[in-house]
């Protein structure tokens, strides 16, 4: 029997930050027929608010760096404002929408990374993701919207890169469907030269990341971007792009697809 088709779709900051971007990318969302996860970050604006406490901002890799004070930030940040800001948004749009962070119906449990070069603070590494809780929503017709905040089951909530979320939650519903995830940003996809913004690599495959990565083409944020991209594909997930938020309405536009 052929599975029914899920689109999940993860966001970052420079469109939820952006409200002219944040309602035209919604608007589209909200028009795709069938069922559908949305996943958002927003990194940025927990900077910000970091900045205007003065509590210390510090990335690794990519990664942020989770101090008590911190996560303290990034729960009110994601789980409140943004959240409830995106969910509010797609209600505009009849599209029926729910706000989630992993701790609510024990969506996603994580534990907390154990330090070993590096000490990540309250940051969570995804165990489990409660698909049939998820699929429960789906059937009713309502749409889930996860921010990057997870939770061990003792009571402690954990900062979780989104991107991962976004992973974790597609391989995880690929049981039961034919999942294509896509990250949507700001540039039009992987480029070869960061200064040339229509240097888009239009398909990149395991043996290609290698070697981008032994070039030095892929830095920060974006080498655990293209990880979870992979983690997927190896978990079962249909197709993985990564392209600007024009793709979810038009995806013949130039942009990034991932295989094994």
């Amino acid at each position: 029997m052929k599975k029914q088709k899920l689109l999940v779709a993860k966001i970052g900051g420079n469109i939820i930050e952006n409200q002219e971007s944040l309602t035209s990318f919604l608007e589209d969302f909200s028009k795709i027929e069938g069922p559908k996860i949305l996943v958002h970050g927003g990194g940025k604006s927990a900077t910000q608010l970091a900045d205007k406490l003065e509590v210390k901002t510090e990335m690794i890799d990519g990664r942020r760096i989770t101090s008590a004070e911190n996560l303290n930030i990034v729960v009110m940040t994601y789980a409140g404002l943004l959240n409830k800001t995106i969910v509010s948004g797609l209600q505009k749009q009849q599209c029926n929408a729910l706000g989630l962070t992993g701790a609510d119906g024990n969506v996603i449990l994580a534990e907390k990374r154990p330090v070993q070069f590096v000490d990540y603070g309250f940051v969570g590494d995804v165990v489990k993701v409660n698909h049939i809780v998820i699929q429960s929503f789906l059937d009713q017709g309502i749409t889930p919207v996860f921010c990057a905040v997870t939770h061990d089951a003792t009571g402690q909530l954990l900062n979780t890169n989104a991107d991962t979320i976004a992973s974790e939650i597609a391989s995880a519903m690929s049981v039961d469907y034919e999942v294509s995830l896509f990250y949507c940003f700001e540039l039009k996809g992987v480029l070869e030269n960061i200064e040339d913004k229509e240097s888009v690599i239009e398909h990149i495959d395991f043996a290609k990341y290698t070697k981008l990565i032994d070039a030095g083409v892929l830095a920060n944020g974006m080498l655990p971007k293209l990880q979870n991209c992979f983690d997927a594909l190896q978990k079962n997930v249909s197709k993985v792009h990564i392209a600007n938020a024009d793709f979810i309405k038009d995806n013949t536009i130039k942009h990034t697809t991932l295989s094994l």
